[in-house]
């Protein structure tokens, strides 16, 4: 008997209304209370060189309780989903908000939680319940073949990550959300070696094809034709000359605007980092609050939005953990920055500082044991009238990079460098040589102003990432990106080692 590859979640012992009422029974001055019931089962496979690595199966199941005392909210989180587990939890998080607030930064009203109603459920065409374990496998073993073209490949990595999750939402308000997600991720790479000398290309880089569908992801002639170009790249990475050092034009292709867009204008915009939150982890900006409405960001032809109304994007929803709506926003229209990416907690401390700061529905928690924080979502360049044959032609002298290999920018997210799997040379207005081992690097508002030419709709690609991490404790998210190719000028490009 083969398994199905859906894992039923466990049944709860208390569903979320119910545990509401056992709060509200305690009452003990608290003046909102909310609760976020979760349940995920997590699938993760790997198959190298056509022998199953991992397989593993894993289940979390909690609930949040978040209360509002003396205009302080307090947290607790259990797994004891039990009447009694649902007790002491909600007296810690009473506890913990009447301890602390004496001390509070902030006095904070239920407008901070607004009452939220509705359901959203990830756009599947073919649920996980419907395939077999070693249907979902067999296509593993058949990517892993595949991406061996050669003798010299000697890593051949067929990966796949699937979430389902589940989560309610209930408050003292009124408040009544469920949504519902599923959540796949794929990582395909051969590894080719000769002698010392080795190189990896992937389908799009590192689980960059993260997207909520179900089973429908997994088309199989489309897995063996991207894996078999994967490892004849990587053969032809190993006899390619190393990316040259110079200053010249850079068009980057979606799945390198990936890590662009996540670095350099995802996080900086974070409004809890710009009030200063994550100094002590993860950094502050160079973003100021005085800088909305009037920095200059980019060229004209950069318009950035904030969506997580995207059908299939990876970080798509409606309403965030706080109980806002999800909407459409623009952070930056025409190159200029507008909007911040932060709840509705931290834009009513910036307007207590005197920032009239817009934000959006981004106050989100990695899981049940964690507390919302400001988190980007779906962060998307907005397509222009180019396209790449156009810019590939309008080019003298420049670099074409795809696939995200490396990553680093400094505390304020400001000076950064990033490195590619792949690139080719642009010469006279043609595609040329292979070149290994390339990277750029520069600072954040030159370079995104260096912008001269946007790829169309037709080729805007969608990505995300299953691992943003951020918080003390640390918190992993879930976040979406989409983008054309992009054309910049006059970018510092350099090569790696020889």
């Amino acid at each position: 008997m083969d398994l199905s590859l859906a894992v039923s979640l466990p049944p709860t012992s208390i569903d979320a209304h119910r545990a509401l009422k056992i709060c509200q029974a305690d009452l003990q001055g608290a003046e909102w209370i909310g609760l976020r019931l979760l349940s995920e089962n997590t699938h993760h496979r790997i198959v190298r060189n056509e022998i199953s690595e991992t397989n593993s199966v894993a289940l979390s199941q909690g609930v949040m309780i978040e209360v509002l005392f003396d205009g302080h909210f307090g947290y607790a989180g259990t797994s004891d989903i039990s009447e009694s587990g649902i007790k002491e939890s909600y007296r810690r998080a009473l506890g913990l908000a009447k301890a602390a607030a004496p001390y509070k930064i902030h006095q904070f009203t239920v407008e901070q939680r607004p009452k939220a109603v509705g359901h959203y459920r990830s756009p599947v065409f073919q649920g996980l319940d419907g395939q077999t374990l070693k249907e979902f496998v067999d296509i593993l073993f058949t990517a892993s073949k595949a991406l061996k073209v050669s003798s010299q490949i000697i890593s051949a990595l067929a990966l796949a990550r699937m979430v389902e999750t589940d989560i309610h939402f209930v408050s003292s308000n009124g408040s009544d959300v469920r949504q519902q997600f599923v959540l796949v991720s794929t990582h395909f790479q051969a590894t080719a070696q000769n002698g010392s000398e080795s190189q990896s290309r992937s389908d799009k880089g590192s689980l960059a094809r993260s997207l909520q569908m179900g089973f429908e992801s997994f088309n199989l002639d489309e897995i063996k034709a991207h894996c078999q170009k994967a490892g004849e790249e990587a053969l032809a990475l190993l006899t390619a000359s190393n990316c040259p050092t110079e200053t010249m034009d850079l068009l980057l292709a979606p799945d390198q605007m990936l890590i662009q867009i996540h670095e350099s204008i995802g996080h900086p915009l974070e409004l809890d980092r710009i009030l200063g939150d994550e100094r002590n982890y993860a950094g502050w900006s160079f973003v100021q609050p005085e800088d909305f409405g009037r920095l200059q960001y980019g060229s004209k032809l950069m318009n950035v939005t904030f969506d997580p109304t995207v059908p299939g994007e990876f970080a798509s929803y409606s309403f965030d953990d706080g109980g806002l709506l999800a909407t459409r926003e623009h952070l930056i229209k025409d190159g200029k920055l507008i909007r911040g990416l932060g709840g509705l907690e931290s834009q009513t401390r910036l307007r207590k500082q005197g920032h009239p700061v817009l934000g959006v529905a981004n106050f989100r928690s990695a899981s049940w044991n964690r507390a919302p924080i400001d988190r980007m979502a779906n962060i998307n360049l907005e397509p222009g009238t180019s396209n790449l044959k156009e810019m590939i032609e309008q080019t003298e002298r420049g670099i074409y990079m795809q696939a995200n290999i490396s990553w680093s920018i400094d505390d304020y997210r400001n000076k950064f460098q990033f490195g590619s799997e792949y690139a080719q040379l642009i010469e006279n207005g043609r595609l040329t040589k292979v070149v290994k081992n390339p990277n750029y690097r520069g600072v954040t508002v030159p370079f995104w102003n260096r912008l001269k030419a946007v790829g169309s709709a037709d080729e805007v690609e969608i990505f995300g990432s299953p691992f943003c991490g951020k918080g003390e404790p640390s918190q992993v998210i879930r976040v979406g990106h989409a983008a054309p190719p992009c054309l910049f000028e006059k970018v510092e490009i350099f090569g790696g080692g020889e």
